[in-house]
C-alpha cells in the first residue's frame, strides 16, 4: 500500500511539473507569435494568441486543483512540499504573463486596424526575445531544479527594466517632437510596458525555484542576496552590514570630498 501510495504521489507530482512546463512553453509562444503580429500584420497570429490564453487560464485551473488534492492526501515534505507551494505562486504570474501576451497582440490588432501613417521607429523585438529567453530559461531551471539558472533570470530582469526606460524615453521623444506620431507611441508604450511586467513575473518565478531548491525566500532581498544564497554563502552577520553600509555611504560621499 505504501509502495502504491508513493507511486502515485510521485506520477501526481510529475503531471504538475509537465503541465506548469506546457503553460510555460504555451506564455513563450504567445509572446513571439504577438510580436510577429505586430511586425508583419499576420492577424491570423492574434488570433491564436487567443486560444492559448484561454488554454494557460485552463491549466491554471487545473493544476491549481490537482496541487489541493496532492497536498491533501500526501502531506509532503520538504523539496516536495516545497515545489508544490512553489508552483501555487507560479502559476498567478505564469496566468499573468499570458494575459499580458493577449494585450500585446490586442494592440497589434488594433495598430494594423488603423490605416493612420506615421509609426515611430521603436525596436520592440529584441526586448520581445529577452522575455522570450527568460521564460525559457526560468522553465528550464525548474524543470532541472537549476538555482544558479533561476538567479541568472534574475539578474536578466534588471536588462529588461534599462529596456523599458530607454523606450518610454524614445517615445516621448518622437511624440513631442511629432504630434501624429501621439496615438501610435501610446500604443508601443502599452505593448513595451506588457513585456517588461512579463519580465517581471518571470522574475517572480525564479525567485520561486530558488525557494524550491534551497528553501530560502530571496523575495525583496536584491539580486546580490540571492546570488549569495544559491552560491550558499552565508548571510552578513549585522557587524557586515554595518560595515558595507558605511562603505556605500563613504563611498557617496566621495566625489564631493574632492570637490
Amino acid at each position: 500500500m505504501t509502495e502504491h501510495t508513493n507511486k502515485q504521489f510521485d506520477a501526481d507530482l510529475q503531471r504538475i511539473r509537465t503541465e506548469l512546463l506546457q503553460m510555460g512553453g504555451l506564455v513563450e509562444a504567445m509572446v513571439q507569435d504577438a510580436m510577429q503580429a505586430l511586425t508583419t500584420g499576420e492577424m491570423s497570429l492574434v488570433d491564436g494568441v487567443r486560444e492559448h490564453e484561454k488554454e494557460v487560464t485552463r491549466l491554471e485551473v487545473e493544476i491549481d486543483e490537482r496541487v489541493t488534492q496532492i497536498l491533501a492526501r500526501h502531506q509532503p515534505a520538504a523539496i516536495d512540499l516545497r515545489t508544490l507551494l512553489a508552483v501555487t505562486k507560479m502559476l498567478t504570474d505564469m496566468e499573468r504573463s499570458g494575459d499580458e501576451a493577449e494585450k500585446i497582440a490586442t494592440v497589434a490588432r488594433r495598430i494594423h486596424d488603423d490605416d493612420r501613417a506615421y509609426m515611430p521607429d521603436i525596436e520592440l523585438r529584441h526586448m520581445a526575445n529577452n522575455v522570450s529567453t527568460m521564460m525559457r530559461q526560468v522553465m528550464d531551471a525548474f524543470a532541472r531544479q537549476d538555482a544558479v539558472l533561476a538567479a541568472a533570470v534574475v539578474r536578466s530582469d534588471k536588462e529588461i527594466d534599462i529596456e523599458w526606460k530607454a523606450t518610454l524615453r524614445n517615445l516621448i521623444t518622437y511624440m513631442i517632437e511629432d504630434p501624429r506620431t501621439i496615438s501610435r507611441s501610446i500604443d508601443l508604450l502599452f505593448i513595451a510596458r506588457s513585456m517588461e511586467r512579463i519580465g517581471d513575473h518571470c522574475k517572480n518565478m525564479a525567485e520561486r525555484v530558488i525557494f524550491m531548491v534551497h528553501g530560502a525566500d530571496v523575495r525583496h532581498r536584491g539580486l546580490k542576496m540571492a546570488e549569495r544564497l544559491v552560491r550558499g554563502e552565508p548571510e552578513p552577520t549585522a557587524e557586515e552590514k554595518l560595515a558595507a553600509k558605511a562603505a556605500r555611504q563613504a563611498q557617496a560621499a566621495a566625489p564631493d570630498a574632492t570637490e
